[in-house]
């Protein structure tokens, strides 16, 4: 799925995290969402290449990442902390530098990097997500039933572990198929990949931990730095599906410039959550002006 794509393995904060390289160019890192890995960038990825150097990883806790045991307060799977291991890998990588594409929870990892490492990010793009915290403070019935997973996920260990383990293919299909696109997307590599990861129960308690964060420390640091006035400083776009939950619940572009500091663009395209394998030509034609002006700006 990544011709001319090589496999690497970089250490972050304490962790291995799993990359694909390929390309040349400015550097690109693109981070994927819930419950995938980077293979949600294989519709993409090549046509990218073309452009920048595109760094496709795994999240920690999620794909070939190494996947650690929650910490009491979640912290080790801070979408600071999280977003500390990109930033290691980027270096050793030799990029000091790069753009920005966030899916889902990449998205959240993406806002915290941008955030907390200004220098190092040209531009940001998310794709299918309102800012974490706007999201949960504006929870109400129907989103709560569309995301059921923010609120069911949460829940102490190893309650939603060993419910998704018991039948792991079930829950994805489920959990992905019941979206406005049904399973149509998702190719038969990229679903194999994503049932051998869930099949993993170290891999199914990282993502719980992930949204134990978000719901914990995540909003501690969010709050923090709407108090302080603090946020996104580089030009950022965010692109969502029309007919996913995002642009019917929230007003993505009012809440995106409330943390940012910069300029923010965006749209709907014509598809639902999974962006980049739904509509990957669509994407492109967004991506590549955004990002290519990044590049003539650095």
């Amino acid at each position: 799925m990544f011709e001319g794509f090589t496999a690497t393995r970089i250490q972050g904060e304490g962790v291995g995290i799993h990359a694909m390289v390929g390309g040349r160019g400015p550097a690109l890192l693109l981070l994927h969402g819930f419950p995938q890995s980077h293979v949600i960038w294989h519709r993409v990825a090549g046509e990218l290449a073309r452009h920048f150097t595109v760094v496709a990883t795994d999240l920690r806790g999620y794909g070939e990442s190494d996947a650690p045991p929650g910490l009491s307060d979640h912290s080790n799977y801070s979408k600071r902390v999280m977003a500390a291991d990109q930033v290691a890998v980027m270096r050793a990588l030799g990029h000091e530098r790069f753009a920005l594409v966030g899916h889902d929870r990449g998205g959240r990892v993406a806002h915290r990097l941008a955030v907390d490492h200004p220098e190092r990010v040209t531009r940001l793009v998310t794709l299918d997500i309102a800012p974490t915290l706007a999201m949960y403070e504006q929870t109400n019935e129907a989103f709560a039933r569309a995301y059921y997973h923010w609120f069911w996920l949460i829940r102490p260990a190893p309650f939603p572990e060993r419910l998704i383990s018991a039948d792991p293919d079930f829950f994805l299909a489920q959990h992905m198929g019941t979206r406005s696109a049904g399973m149509a997307p998702f190719s038969p590599e990229a679903l194999a990949a994503y049932q051998r990861h869930l099949a993993e129960p170290a891999r199914v308690h990282a993502m719980c931990e992930d949204y134990r964060a978000s719901a914990n420390i995540d909003m501690v640091l969010d709050r923090a730095d709407r108090d302080a006035g603090v946020g996104i400083r580089c030009p950022m776009m965010a692109l969502w599906g029309e007919h996913g939950i995002i642009g019917k619940m929230f007003d993505p572009l009012a809440e995106w410039r409330r943390v940012s500091r910069s300029s923010v663009t965006g749209k709907s395209l014509a598809c639902g959550h999974y962006v980049p394998e739904e509509v990957p030509e669509a994407l492109l034609g967004e991506l590549l002006p955004f990002l290519a002006a990044g590049s003539n700006e650095s």
